[in-house]
């Protein structure tokens, strides 16, 4: 059941109407919730619906077991079964046909010939998110940094909140829980910038499906591209990913408000990131703070930040996928975060990236555009050779333009018109809201017009990218 669907439309008018003028009392509100957002998970694969559940049940009791442990064995022995049941179904779901297949072929290169089964199994949508939202939450209570709360229908409905549920953003006990106590009354303000947030996504995403037909002219060819095709085609997939990411994550944001319900920024402008690690500060914010939380500190090590910056971008390169070139995009990522961190101690580089000046934020803007955009060839690629042949057709100065060079160079210029146009929305949003929603002549032209532009042009059948991570 996508957002972006008239079925969706249906389902939370429904659940609006009841929400709002049939269920009036907190525990009858929370089991609409919980029996809504099963609902539409349940719409995707039903089969999963005991996995979604039984992960909530199961780091329930583990909570209340590490919040009333006398000895401090007791409370690690709770949480390493919560990090072994989590992690595991991760694992299994997630990553064991990868293992399998990988020793495969690791194998065959030793000259063995070996065919090893696979499990084939579906993979559960959301399953990265939810394994990490109700993960957090046994580690902060072992921590010490919330309670554990009472109310396993209230931790079940958090955990499956439907508005977040299958894309994120991944949401701390401590952000969600208490609000899922308290059930919080949306109030006009809310409203007003949940739907202003829910057009922004559906233009976000309408421009990310229009922008996925150049990305895939570039990536899912079986031989090499132009020079302007290959750079064509990886702004392209730099502006789809944004723009379906960034637009689920503010549809999910704005959908929480229509309920009352506040759920952190996602995104911040992350393609004007003036370093790589100013870029995940930016980008997909809830995941690089939860690698830094609970992956990062966790390595420990005052004198090995270098080696945990690598541990933790590689786990989080595998996190989106089970592929050698979502493990290649996380140690790139990882190497260009520490040659960040080292270049920042040496003392002639310092003045530069201290200096204010527009022409050194330029640079360092550009630099940090082009490595990231790098960093996107590897993950969209379907193996490591396509990625390496469209790295070589991106720097190949001698290549030549195709005869259609002037349709080629339009298409090239569309292509960054859209990614500024999203960012420039995102601008707008982030520093602007309350100004356009306060003159009710701008803040209703403004949404007639975007619904007016995704119903005219929109493809409400395209799912999100990240369902598959």
């Amino acid at each position: 059941m996508l957002f972006n669907t008239p079925i969706f439309f249906l389902f939370f008018i429904v659940f609006l109407l009841f929400y709002g003028f049939v269920f009036l009392q907190k525990t009858p509100r929370l089991y609409l919730i919980l029996v809504a957002s099963l609902v539409f998970y349940g719409a995707w694969n039903y089969k999963f619906i005991p996995l979604l559940v039984g992960s909530a049940v199961g780091d329930y009791f583990l909570a209340l077991a590490i919040g009333a442990a006398q000895t401090q064995r007791a409370k690690k022995l709770f949480l390493t079964l919560s990090i072994i049941m989590n992690l595991g179904i991760l694992a299994m779901f997630k990553y064991a046909d990868f293992a399998i297949t990988s020793v495969a072929d690791f194998l065959q290169f030793l000259g063995y010939q070996s065919s090893l089964p696979t499990l084939s199994w579906v993979l559960p949508v959301g399953i990265s998110f939810y394994t990490f939202q109700s993960l957090s939450y046994t580690i902060d209570v072992y921590r010490g940094d919330m309670q554990p709360r009472k109310g396993l229908v209230a931790f079940t409905a958090a955990l499956s909140f439907f508005p977040q549920l299958v894309a994120g953003p991944i949401l701390r006990a401590r952000q969600i829980l208490p609000q899922f106590h308290k059930l919080p009354v949306p109030t006009w303000i809310n409203v007003k910038h949940g739907f202003l947030l829910i057009t922004a996504g559906l233009l976000k995403k309408t421009i990310a499906d229009l922008l996925a037909v150049p990305a895939a002219a570039a990536f899912d060819t079986s031989g090499s591209v132009s020079l302007l095709e290959a750079w064509t085609g990886v702004l392209a997939f730099a502006g789809q990913i944004y723009g379906d990411f960034s637009g689920y994550s503010d549809m999910a944001i704005g959908l929480a408000l229509l309920l009352g319900f506040q759920i952190p920024l996602n995104f911040r402008l992350p393609y004007f990131a003036s370093s790589p690690v100013d870029f995940w500060r930016r980008w997909h914010i809830s995941l690089s703070s939860w690698l830094r939380d609970y992956l990062y500190i966790s390595l420990g090590g005052k004198y090995s930040r270098y080696r945990n910056i690598m541990i933790t971008m590689l786990l989080g390169g595998l996190w989106h996928g089970a592929a050698w070139t979502f493990v290649m995009w996380g140690a790139f990522h990882g190497l260009i975060i520490t040659t960040t961190h080292y270049l920042s101690s040496i003392n002639i580089f310092q003045t530069f990236i201290k200096s204010k000046s527009w022409w050194v934020k330029v640079i360092k803007w550009g630099v940090t555009f082009y490595l990231v955009l790098l960093g996107w060839v590897l993950f969209r690629a379907t193996n490591m050779d396509s990625a390496l042949q469209l790295l070589h057709d991106m720097h190949a100065l001698t290549a030549s333009v195709p005869v259609a060079g002037v349709a080629a160079g339009l298409i090239l210029i569309l292509t960054m018109v859209a990614l500024a146009l999203m960012h420039l929305m995102d601008y707008f949003i982030i520093t602007k809201s309350e100004k356009i929603e306060n003159k009710p002549w701008l803040f209703w032209s403004l949404l007639i017009l975007g619904q007016t532009i995704c119903l005219m042009i929109g493809e409400p059948s395209s799912e999100f990218i990240y369902f598959q991570f």
